[in-house]
């Protein structure tokens, strides 16, 4: 009977090792080491995207939306250290380096100390870096992830921090900073003496691996999408993941769907939509990356809502509408959505300083932090 009871617990120790072993296969599958393969880390952030914003796409989207392909959900408090109601380049500030500041301020304290943005922190780690937007690169939700400058006004100071930044790969409007100064400099050649492909036109068909690519597509920003962008944001997308992607050091990229928060300003339901359908363009982009690579996270956030948007019902049927409070910026909870490497870390409320202190604890730059 002894012998009976010890071939059972050899069986069942046997098959308990064999469950742990599948299950430690799978959670290594989901999660790599990131000793062995740095977390390739991607940021969309919707500038003026709230809640509402995203529940056009419940309703306005001829496909289901991709933001049902999100299973980590959490919100950020966006509020600045001068007002309650931020603005981008305080809520890009906090975002890019895990620190509020005031209102107008880029990449540095209430005190107007230079911060270090986490784009830097990967930079100095080997990673390579890149950053899209469809306004102004020197705007101040890309730019509070290289410059630190007292006033977002100083577009100039701004690409010139640019030119120095080291930045892999980047796309957007804002040429005239660049060609068209004041002090009568021309970046654009000291972009190519840093040995950047630099193009005005067109995003090209590939980028060589050991390419730097500067796409300044535009003098200030580009077009809005329902008057005639094109895919330039999924494309710009598409393009910089082929870049970044050859990375043995991991990459950074930031990609801002900047005219969310125009259509919230105008108080214009047709302009929202056609740029949430382009920004879930490029969500579909980024989702299937990381799917297919998964020592990827990706992240998407809003800095803040802008327009107090609802969807409320018509008074003839059971169609709905988007409608506007408001033209201004207000203080909604933003949604942040995670999916890949470390996605739970990202459930619950917190700060928006929090989604830097989250990146750098999952990219080994800070252990120290608390959760």
């Amino acid at each position: 009977m002894l012998i009976c009871k010890q071939k059972i617990f050899s069986v069942s120790l046997a098959a308990l090792m064999l469950v742990t072993s599948c299950n430690n296969t799978k959670q290594s599958d989901k999660f790599p080491n990131k000793e062995e393969k740095p977390i390739n880390i991607i940021l969309m952030i919707g500038d003026g995207m709230g809640v509402s914003q995203i529940s056009t796409m419940f309703y306005f989207n001829p496909e289901d939306s991709e933001f049902k392909r999100f299973e980590h959900i959490g919100f950020i408090k966006t509020s600045s250290a001068s007002n309650k109601v931020t603005d981008s380049a305080a809520a890009g500030t906090a975002l890019a380096t895990g620190h509020k500041t005031y209102n107008r301020g880029i990449g540095v304290t209430p005190d107007s100390v230079s911060l270090t943005s986490i784009m830097k922190l990967l930079q100095n780690k080997g990673y390579q870096t890149g950053l899209i937007s469809l306004s102004s690169i020197t705007d101040a939700t890309p730019a509070s992830f290289y410059a630190n400058v007292t006033d977002r006004n100083m577009q100039e100071e701004i690409a010139r921090q640019l030119v120095e930044s080291n930045i892999d790969f980047f796309a957007g409007g804002g040429l005239k900073f660049f060609n068209q100064r004041f002090d009568g400099l021309n970046l654009t050649s000291l972009l190519k003496q840093k040995g950047y492909l630099l193009d005005s036109l067109v995003l090209p068909a590939s980028i060589k691996s050991e390419e730097k690519f500067a796409g300044l597509m535009a003098n200030d920003g580009l077009l809005p999408k329902h008057e005639g962008r094109g895919q330039f944001l999924k494309e710009a997308t598409e393009l910089a993941l082929n870049r970044l992607s050859g990375s043995q050091n991991g990459f950074f990229l930031m990609i801002e769907g900047s005219y969310i928060d125009w259509a919230g300003h105008a108080k214009n339901s047709e302009f929202l939509i056609a740029e949430m359908l382009d920004f879930e363009e490029t969500l579909k982009v980024a989702i299937d990356y990381v799917d297919n690579n998964k020592n990827t996270l990706l992240i998407v956030t809003g800095d803040h809502e802008t327009g107090g948007v609802s969807i409320e019902k018509t008074n003839n049927s059971d169609s709905v509408v988007v409608t506007f409070k408001t033209d201004q910026h207000t203080a909604d909870l933003i949604p942040v959505f995670a999916k890949g490497f470390g996605e739970e870390q990202f459930r619950g409320f917190y700060e928006n300083t929090d989604v830097f202190n989250k990146i750098s604890i999952l990219t080994g730059i800070n252990k120290n932090i608390g959760r």
